[in-house]
C-alpha cells in the first residue's frame, strides 16, 4: 500500500510526488492521458521536424519559482533556451513595444512613445527590485503567507505602502495611464494582464500585468529546450530515481472515503487503489467536488459555493510551422519568443467586452509564440515553429465577426475561426499566411480531451480575478490545499496561487500532507507549539 496516491501527472501533481518521495513516502501517481505533462507536453503533430507545444510554452513563473529550483531539474536533462527579446507588442503604425531582460532596452523602446515613459518604467522596476523576495515568498507559500506578508507589511508600512497596493489593485488601463504618458508602457502592462482572463478594467488588473511584466523583465519567458515536454520529462525522471510509480493511461473514478478520511482511490477499471496517509488531486474543482467526491462526503456550503465557481476565459489555438521567419512589419517583433497582437489598448478591451457579452471576437487579441526564435532545435533552419492563442466565450451568444460561429467548434468552425486567428495575424505581418506550410487547430472541446482539467479550454484552473484569488480560492473560506475530507488535499492550480507552471499548488498540498503526518504523531501540547510556529508567533 502507498503512502500517497496522486491523481494527475500535471506539473503539479509530478511537484507534489517529488517532494513527497523525498521525504520517504512511497508514492504512486495515476493519470488518465496516455502520456505524463498534463498541460506540459510537445509533440511533432504538425509537420515532420517541426515541434509544437500541445499547451503551455513560455514560463516566467518556472524561471521564478523556488519550488522547482529548489528540485535541481537541470541535473535530470532540464535546459531553458531564451530568444533575443522577451516579448514585444506592435500596432499597426510599426511602432512597437519590446520588453527585454535588459531594463535600458525596455526603458529606450518606451522612451520611442513618449520621453520620458523609460524613466517611468525603471521607477516600477525598482519597486519590484526592491520587493522581489517578499512577493515572491507570499505568492509561493501556501495561504495565508503569514512570514512573507508580515516581512511584505514591515517594509511597505507607512504611506508609501499603501500607494504602492493602491496601485497594484488599479484597473490596468488606470495604472498604465498614472505611469505613461505613451502607449508602450501601457500595451505592456495590459496585455501581461491578458495572459489571465483579466480586462484592462478589472481590479486587479493592473497588479498581474505589472507582476508579468516584471517576472519576463528579471528571469525573461524562457522555454525548455526540445519542447515543453522536457520540463515534464525532467520531473518524471527525478520522481522515479526516487522510487515512485507513475502510471498512465489510469482514470481514478472516485475517491474512497470512510469516516470523513480518504483512504484511497478506485480506478476506472475497477481496481480499488489504497492510500495509508494521503490521497492528493491534481485536478480541477469541480472534477473534485463535483465528481470524485461523493457529494454525501462533502458540507452542503462547498456544494453550493461550487455553483458559484467561475472558469477563465476558454481557449482557441493554432499551431503552424511556418517556411520562413514571420515577415513583421516592426522589425523589433521578429526577436521576441512571444507577441502580442492587438491595435493598442482600446483593441483589449474591445476584446474582453466582447467575450463578456458571449460573442466571438471579430478581431482577436492574440498572444503568438515564435518557437524557434526562442529554441532553434524547434524546426529546421530557416523556418520557424509558432502557435497563437486567443480567448473566446464558454457561452457563445453570437459572433462579432461574419462567419455565424455559434460555438460547436465542428471542423468548419474550427477553421473559420484558425482563419480569423491568421487574419489577425496579417494586420502586423503582411505575407504570414503564405508561409503556411502546415496548421493545427486546437478548439476548446480538443482542449479538454487532451487534459480533462482545461474544462471548456479553460487553461488557469479557474478566474485569476479578485473574487476567487487568495481566501476565495478555489470557493470563499478556503486558500490552502486541505480539503473538507481529512487527508484529501487539492494539489492544481485551482488551488492558491492558481495557474502558471510553477508548482506551488503541487507542493503546497505536499507541505500540508508532510506536516499533518507529523502533527498525528505529537502530542496535544506538542501540536499547539507547532501550530503557533506555523503562524509566524514565538513559542
Amino acid at each position: 500500500m502507498p503512502d500517497a496516491v496522486v491523481i494527475g501527472a500535471g506539473p503539479n501533481g509530478l511537484v507534489a510526488a517529488n517532494l513527497l518521495a523525498d521525504a520517504g513516502w512511497s508514492v504512486r501517481v495515476l493519470e488518465e492521458q496516455p502520456e505524463p505533462g498534463g498541460a506540459v507536453r510537445h509533440d511533432s503533430g504538425v509537420a515532420p521536424g517541426f515541434v509544437s507545444d500541445l499547451f503551455s510554452s513560455f514560463y516566467p513563473l518556472a524561471a521564478a519559482s523556488p519550488v522547482l529550483a529548489a528540485m535541481r531539474l537541470e541535473d535530470h536533462g532540464l535546459r531553458w533556451a531564451h530568444a533575443p527579446h522577451v516579448l514585444a507588442h506592435p500596432l499597426g503604425d510599426g511602432r512597437c513595444a519590446v520588453l527585454d531582460r535588459d531594463v535600458a532596452v525596455t526603458a529606450a523602446s518606451l522612451d520611442a512613445f513618449a520621453p520620458g515613459d523609460g524613466a517611468a518604467w525603471e521607477r516600477l522596476h525598482a519597486v519590484w527590485d526592491r520587493y522581489r523576495a517578499d512577493i515572491l515568498g507570499a505568492l509561493f507559500t501556501p495561504f495565508p503567507p503569514v512570514r512573507a506578508a508580515a516581512r511584505l507589511a514591515l517594509r511597505l508600512r507607512g504611506g508609501g505602502g499603501l500607494r504602492l497596493a493602491r496601485t497594484l489593485v488599479l484597473p490596468v488601463r488606470r495604472m498604465g495611464a498614472e505611469e505613461f504618458r505613451g502607449e508602450g508602457g501601457r500595451l505592456l502592462l495590459a496585455g501581461n494582464a491578458l495572459h489571465a482572463d483579466l480586462a484592462p478594467e478589472a481590479a486587479g488588473s493592473g497588479g498581474f500585468g505589472w507582476l508579468m511584466s516584471m517576472l519576463g523583465q528579471t528571469y525573461g519567458f524562457p522555454v525548455p529546450v526540445g519542447g515543453s515536454g522536457a520540463l515534464t520529462a525532467a520531473l518524471v525522471h527525478r520522481l522515479r530515481a526516487r522510487g515512485a510509480t507513475l502510471s498512465c493511461g489510469e482514470r481514478v473514478e472516485s475517491v474512497v472515503v470512510r469516516d470523513g478520511r480518504a483512504v484511497g482511490v478506485r480506478t476506472a477499471g475497477g481496481e480499488r487503489l489504497p492510500a495509508h496517509r494521503a490521497v492528493l488531486a491534481d485536478v480541477s474543482v469541480p472534477a473534485l467536488y463535483g465528481g470524485l467526491v461523493a457529494p454525501e462526503d462533502l458540507p452542503d456550503q462547498v456544494l453550493a459555493d461550487l455553483r458559484r465557481f467561475q472558469w477563465d476565459f476558454a481557449t482557441f489555438k493554432v499551431d503552424w510551422a511556418l517556411d520562413g521567419p514571420v515577415p513583421w512589419r516592426s522589425a523589433d517583433a521578429a526577436g521576441a519568443g512571444t507577441v502580442h497582437l492587438a491595435d493598442g489598448v482600446d483593441e483589449l478591451t474591445r476584446f474582453a467586452a466582447q467575450i463578456a457579452m458571449g460573442r466571438v471576437p471579430d478581431r482577436p487579441f492574440s498572444l503568438f509564440g515564435q518557437m524557434t526564435t526562442a529554441d532553434p532545435t524547434r524546426s529546421p533552419r530557416g523556418t520557424e515553429s509558432a502557435w497563437a492563442y486567443t480567448h473566446v466565450p464558454h457561452d457563445v451568444r453570437g459572433d462579432a465577426g461574419e462567419e455565424g460561429i455559434t460555438g460547436s467548434w465542428d471542423a468548419g468552425e474550427r477553421e473559420l475561426m484558425a482563419d480569423r486567428v491568421e487574419r489577425q495575424v496579417e494586420r502586423f505581418a503582411p505575407g504570414f499566411r503564405a508561409l503556411v506550410r502546415a496548421r493545427r487547430v486546437l478548439a476548446p472541446p480538443t482542449l479538454q480531451n487532451l487534459d480533462a482539467n482545461l474544462t471548456g479550454g479553460a487553461i488557469n484552473g479557474g478566474t485569476a480575478a479578485l473574487h476567487q484569488q487568495l481566501v476565495f480560492r478555489p470557493v470563499p473560506g478556503t486558500g490552502r490545499p486541505e480539503t473538507p475530507v481529512a487527508g484529501l488535499y487539492l494539489a492544481s492550480a485551482a488551488a492558491h496561487p492558481g495557474g502558471g507552471v510553477h508548482g506551488a499548488p503541487g507542493a503546497n498540498a505536499a507541505r500540508a500532507a508532510l506536516r499533518r503526518h507529523r502533527l498525528a504523531g505529537l502530542t496535544r501540547a506538542q501540536r499547539a507549539l507547532a501550530r503557533r510556529d506555523r503562524t509566524g508567533n514565538r513559542r
